[in-house]
């Protein structure tokens, strides 16, 4: 690739990712190859699709260019898209005040706000470049779900102790759920490694990687950027970020709504981590989730923080 003019995108850990330069302009370049390829032969007009669809309403690259796999000249995907400016919140945030944090969590809760009213029909995933809505082959009963895990995942290591109480934690956590009958758009990978700041303003400049764009529940992607930070000043701006966006939906605009809106947002997200904590010993975010689900199952508390 380096011989193309072209260099792997800092952060892009799927190794698909590339910026390339002419004159003087830069796109980022995304080749279909293994972890793409392995989504389907529509993920590259689904990933354009979805992007085109936000862009103007949330800071999205522009798509530029998209090319088709053709299997048969073993060619995969290719997705040419804008460079957009900023710096990754990941590396960002150690270096923020309590002003900088809570700044920057404000112009993301109003960014998930904003996503959060952007309607579905239903529940599922897209499976071509029309946006086409399949339902989950798994459903999306969490109980269900826990029960699927237990019998083909790691959690099926779990004491039958340990295994009761998620199930109980999980049953209240549908309860929440079922509160809300709404479905939006969801990115599903809205975390800091994806956005994009300007790290003299606070403000968004990109929300990167749709690949796991579905259609879901409006708390998802809440859950998803607060699912290990408990930092009071970034999460206190979320919440009056997203609440002074969408505070109106929901019966949040309610006494309580603060914390009715963080509740759903960790039921929304337990579902995460359960498939997350199936995949413990693959990886440090697998370890991290388990014990996460551990902390949450063993105290019944769905903000319980994993000590040591």
């Amino acid at each position: 690739m380096h011989g193309f003019g072209m260099q792997p995108l800092d952060g892009g850990y799927s190794g698909e990712t590339f910026v390339a330069e002419a004159d003087g302009e830069r796109t980022v370049v995304r080749i279909y190859a293994q972890r793409g390829a392995r989504r389907g032969i529509a993920a590259v007009e689904t990933d354009a699709a979805v992007l085109r669809l936000v862009r103007g309403l949330l800071p999205v690259p522009e798509v530029l260019d998209m090319r088709r796999p053709d299997p048969g000249a073993d060619e995969p995907g290719l997705l040419v898209t804008s460079f957009l400016p900023g710096e990754r919140l990941d590396l960002l945030l150690p270096r923020l005040d309590q002003r900088g944090r809570t700044t920057v969590g404000q112009e993301l809760g109003r960014t998930l706000g904003r996503l959060a009213q952007m309607p579905m029909r239903r529940r599922g995933q897209f499976v071509d470049g029309d946006l086409t809505i399949e339902p989950w082959k798994e459903g999306v009963d969490l109980l269900d779900f826990v029960s699927h895990q237990r019998d083909s995942s790691a959690i099926a290591e779990w004491s039958d102790d340990d295994y009761r109480r998620l199930q109980a934690v999980a049953e209240r956590a549908q309860d929440v759920l079922d509160e809300t009958e709404r479905v939006c758009l969801v990115h599903s990978d809205f975390n800091p490694k994806n956005l994009l700041i300007d790290p003299e303003t606070g403000a968004l400049t990109g929300l990167l990687d749709w690949e796991f764009a579905h259609a879901g529940m409006p708390f998802a992607d809440l859950g998803n950027l607060l699912r290990f930070d408990r930092d009071p000043d970034l999460v206190g701006g979320v919440v009056e970020g997203y609440l002074e966006v969408a505070g109106h939906l929901d019966g949040l605009d309610e006494p309580g709504g603060a914390g009715r809106l963080l509740e759903r947002a960790r039921a929304a997200d337990l579902l995460a981590l359960v498939e997350l904590a199936g995949r413990r010993g693959q990886n440090p975010v697998a370890d991290r989730a388990d014990a996460r689900l551990r902390a949450i199952a063993t105290s019944g508390d769905l903000h319980a923080v994993a000590h040591g």
